[in-house]
């Protein structure tokens, strides 16, 4: 029976531990200097995209109504499988935008 008891202990305590490790990873904002970031224009202010380099930029594109946005359209901020592990500003913009359907 302690055996039983140990294990459970132990996987509840290492399921802990990645929950944690997930939360803290989603946790970091990417940076506009992170190499990634930079290769796609990304600018945590849509309103500071350069629209003379990027003229795909439409004024109301944002990180929020991008179909790859995990966040809630109303968060400051969420997941992009783009800049895995960090969030990106629910207000922020990239190159790869793509309108949510």
């Amino acid at each position: 029976m302690s055996n039983r008891r140990e294990f459970m202990l132990q996987v509840s305590l290492g399921s802990g531990v990645v929950l944690a490790g997930n939360a803290m990873a989603q946790g970091a904002m990417v940076a506009e200097s992170d190499a990634q970031a930079a290769a796609l224009g990304y600018k945590a202010d849509a309103s500071k995209v350069d629209k003379a380099k990027f003229p795909k930029f439409a004024t109301g594109q944002a990180c929020s109504s991008c179909a790859l946005y995990q966040g809630k359209a109303a968060d400051a901020a969420g997941g992009c499988p783009l800049f895995a592990g960090k969030q990106v500003a629910g207000k922020g913009w990239c190159s790869a935008y793509a309108k949510k359907a």
